[in-house]
């Protein structure tokens, strides 16, 4: 597979975040995006996950089954964790592993990979932050999907379960598959190619773009 940014822009309100954005993503690598607050970070990656419409431009994952609408091919990892309190932590993740389908690795083992093993039956209501963020990142293992879109994924995340998250996402792209994450620490993804969206902000933010 492949995902194909063609000349994107996004706007947010009448504020124009970037413009003119393209990039090419192969199987097996990384795409770190970086870039000081409000330069639209988070904004790409809800884009690429279909959550938003861009201003202009297109996107399309070449090699899936329907190129310009390839929601299920993705795993999306926002800001919010997305976890329901009063259930536990496997409840959580056996909800998403149904919804999500394509079904990976267990409930159990999935916790396990990312250093929850034996708290499967805590509400996540008493996890602290990092383990929640943890909980997060043990959806992206539940269900296969050959995209990861990250928002910030090490938030919260102690030296230890940064490393896990590391060695994890590592041997997702070691097996062909595809991250683009967002990020203002620095991030081990195995072969990777960097976006500074900082360095293209739009000469005038406030501009009118026709799609």
């Amino acid at each position: 597979m492949r995902l194909v940014v063609e000349d994107l822009a996004c706007r947010r309100g009448a504020r124009l975040l970037f413009e003119g954005l393209g990039f090419t993503l192969e199987s097996g690598r990384a795409l770190v995006v970086t870039g000081p607050n409000g330069t639209g970070k988070s904004s790409l990656l809800r884009l690429l996950a279909g959550l938003s419409g861009p201003a202009a431009g297109r996107i399309r994952l070449e090699g899936a089954a329907e190129p310009e609408d390839f929601a299920e091919e993705v795993h999306y990892l926002g800001h919010l964790d997305a976890h329901k309190a009063a259930l536990s932590a496997e409840e959580n993740l056996s909800f998403w592993r149904a919804m999500l389908g394509r079904p990976a690795l267990t409930v159990t083992e999935a916790m396990e990979e990312v250093g929850l093993g034996g708290l499967g039956g805590l509400p996540v209501a008493v996890l602290s932050a990092g383990q929640k963020r943890r909980l997060a990142l043990a959806r992206l293992l539940v269900a296969e999907r050959p995209l990861w879109l990250l928002d910030e994924p090490t938030t919260a995340l102690d030296v230890a379960a940064q490393a896990r998250f590391a060695a994890l996402a590592r041997a997702h792209v070691d097996k062909g598959g595809m991250i683009v994450a967002a990020t203002h620490a620095p991030l081990d993804l195995g072969p990777s190619d960097a976006l500074d969206l900082g360095a293209r902000r739009p000469a005038s933010p406030i501009a009118s773009v026709v799609a």
